[in-house]
């Protein structure tokens, strides 16, 4: 009789383990397609009706959470087949856009957003600081890095270290006088600092001014330019699928950063400063400290980003690192879910395709996306992906 039911255990875990399987595999394979289909078509009544799949699903996660949580679940126990399946789909996915330059163009923008929102999600939604300085930080990485290789002929590879630490110094001198601050008052201080940053963007003679710089020279790697397509198995990909390819690297190493920061004694002073600053001083977290390396964190992941995109586009202006830009990707972050990984990385990728998916509403589709992320925010106020409480159990 013990036999028969270890036997019958055992059945049991072994279909369990399939069902997950099953379910990873499904979800991953399923957006992947998803996306893909999103991004390949032209017409509009066929975006309308995948944006209205999509807002279904999301109503559905909204009415039965417990589908949710079975698949968070399924995640969880089956992580390794998921990393290993999202790697694959990643590098295989440029090989299923039929070469088409503009979706991967778009992909690789929203891999960029992402990084950006993931950033800012540190301090937005780990800390609860508001920052609208995060497209500040992205300009202050791209400037570096061009004028670097173009004034002085510095490697990609190297300039991407270096404007790191440049924007992270600004980001802490931005995080001093922001300590005296709080709420909609530290908020102003940032917003300050992004307008001060693009205007002397804009004015300074070394920066190019308003034409800003020009001829920003194509990375290069094992002698292999990331102006030249890639020719693999008889396959020839765009040139913008190497930029893809590193867009997507920067991602996955941002997902790393923040999953290990959020289980590290960092996120959980984060976690801590968010619910209550008073509570955490007083079990001796030290407010400054944290609020600053939150600051730090933040401009380093956007100056990795803002690296890469002025060495993809080879052209950088003032223009492109507007107020706007840190009011979008606060935007991503809040829509997405905060302090929610896959939530901002979502929200990043919407937010960025949309726009220009609707461009057959002329004018009137930047009033449809804000109408959009209101109904979203109504609707599901926590974000697509609500953040989830704290696991402080042996096996995260």
């Amino acid at each position: 009789m013990s036999q028969t039911r270890i036997d019958t255990d055992v059945l049991v875990d072994r279909q369990g383990v399939v069902t997950n399987a099953a379910i990873v595999t499904a979800v991953e394979i399923g957006g992947a397609a998803l996306l893909g289909a999103f991004l390949l078509t032209d017409i509009t009544a066929i975006v309308v009706l995948l944006l209205a799949v999509m807002g279904a699903i999301f109503g559905l996660l909204q009415m039965r959470p417990q589908i949710e949580e079975r698949i968070v679940a399924a995640f969880h126990d089956q992580r390794r087949l998921a990393v290993v399946l999202g790697s694959i789909l990643v590098v295989a996915y440029p090989f299923f856009m039929q070469g088409n330059s503009y979706v991967l163009h778009l992909l690789i923008v929203s891999q960029l957003y992402a990084v950006l929102a993931l950033a800012l999600n540190f301090q937005l939604g780990s800390a609860n600081i508001p920052n609208f300085a995060t497209g500040a930080s992205y300009g202050i990485g791209a400037y570096t890095s061009a004028l670097l290789a173009v004034n002085f002929g510095v490697s990609f590879w190297l300039t991407l270290p270096v404007s790191a630490v440049v924007a992270t110094l600004f980001g802490f001198m931005l995080g001093f006088p922001s300590m005296r601050t709080k709420d909609s008052y530290l908020a102003l201080v940032t917003i300050a600092f992004a307008i001060v940053v693009h205007q002397l963007l804009n004015n300074f003679t070394w920066t190019g001014g308003p034409n800003g710089v020009v001829g920003i020279p194509a990375p290069t790697l094992f002698g292999h330019s990331f102006a030249r397509p890639i020719e693999i198995f008889g396959f020839r990909l765009p040139s913008q699928a190497n930029f893809y390819y590193l867009s997507a690297a920067l991602v996955g190493l941002s997902i790393v950063a923040a999953r290990r920061l959020h289980e590290s004694r960092v996120g959980l002073a984060w976690n801590a400063l968010r619910a209550d600053p008073l509570a955490a001083r007083c079990q001796g977290i030290d407010i400054v400290r944290y609020k600053m390396l939150a600051f730090g964190v933040d401009a380093f992941l956007a100056a990795f980003a803002g690296t890469i995109y002025a060495f993809y586009v080879s052209y950088i202006s003032p223009d492109n690192f507007t107020f706007l830009v840190s009011v979008t990707i606060m935007t991503m972050v809040i829509v997405g879910g905060m302090d929610n990984t896959l939530g901002v990385i979502i929200g990043a990728f919407l937010l960025t395709m949309l726009p220009e998916k609707l461009r057959i509403f002329s004018d009137y589709r930047l009033l449809f996306v804000g109408v959009v992320v209101i109904l979203f925010l109504i609707l599901r106020p926590q974000g697509l992906f609500p953040q989830r409480a704290r696991n402080y159990g042996a096996n995260q």
